[in-house]
């Protein structure tokens, strides 16, 4: 039996013994064991199972293209294009702008995530397919009023074996701690740095220093201005690296000793 299998049996056990829901047949390894119990704190177990590959494409403004060593190819705040593959296997999206949207996703795509709320209740997702997993954790966004709409937004994460890898979508606020503890670890960071639509960039750069993941992934930036005003934050924490080419392939392994903010260039056909 995998260790994956072996930690959601336990789980399911567990669950069983304290009248608690059934487990996930695959458990997270962002969370692990916590989110059966709120008020654990969560930790990293040690894992005999293949430790999990992704290849990373920036495809434009808040579109990423997450490709799995087991062939599921998932597409970020997705508006109807995902650069080289026509149909991917998921397609997350938020609905704050119509760049982060599609009313109208391919038929063929088995999972087409959406990431807001629809008569008040909360999006809630959590799929596991091929090698992947798939969950969120719902944010407010800013109402076109002033106010704040509840759970229009939403944080994806996607765990690929050990990795764990969190899209914050079109982020209005800060996090609190019942956010970071729904989110869990996050080796990768794909963050919007605009400064104005979305979140300011002080509290940006305060909550990826919290994450203190791996790797920082800017995105949603219409030119070098508020780019470089990021990057300039980030740079006492974070190396920064330009990359030429607009992909990164990522194991376990492979994760930068020293963490990094990696600026991709747009992927062209």
């Amino acid at each position: 039996m995998t260790v994956r299998r072996t930690l959601a049996c336990l789980a399911a056990a567990l669950g069983a013994a304290l009248a608690l829901p059934a487990a996930p047949a695959l458990a997270s390894v962002c969370q692990n064991l916590a989110w059966e119990l709120p008020n654990a704190r969560h930790v990293r177990l040690a894992s005999a199972e293949p430790e999990g590959e992704v290849t990373i494409r920036f495809v434009g403004h808040a579109t990423f293209l997450i490709e799995t060593g087991g062939g599921v190819s998932i597409a970020t705040d997705f508006t109807g294009w995902a650069g080289p593959v026509e149909v991917p296997t998921v397609v997350t999206m938020n609905n704050a702008h119509e760049t982060h949207w599609t009313p109208f996703p391919d038929e063929r795509i088995a999972h087409a995530l959406e990431g807001w709320a629809k008569e008040g209740v909360a999006a809630d997702h959590y799929v596991e397919v091929g090698d992947a997993i798939v969950r969120n954790v719902p944010t407010d966004v800013r109402s076109w009023g002033g106010g704040r709409r509840e759970n229009g937004n939403s944080i994806f994460i996607f765990e690929v074996g050990d990795l764990c890898i969190g899209h914050l979508g079109h982020l209005h606020h800060g996090l609190g701690p019942d956010h970071y503890a729904a989110i869990g670890r996050l080796d990768v960071v794909m963050a919007a740095v605009d400064g104005g639509v979305t979140v300011d960039l002080p509290t940006m750069i305060s909550m990826l220093k919290r994450f203190r993941a791996s790797v920082v992934l800017p995105m949603h930036y219409w030119g070098p201005g508020s780019l470089d005003r990021f990057l300039a934050g980030m740079a006492s924490d974070f190396l920064i690296v330009q990359s030429e080419v607009p992909e990164l392939t990522l194991t376990p392994k492979t994760l930068p000793s020293r963490p990094m903010v990696k600026v991709l260039p747009l992927w062209r056909p």
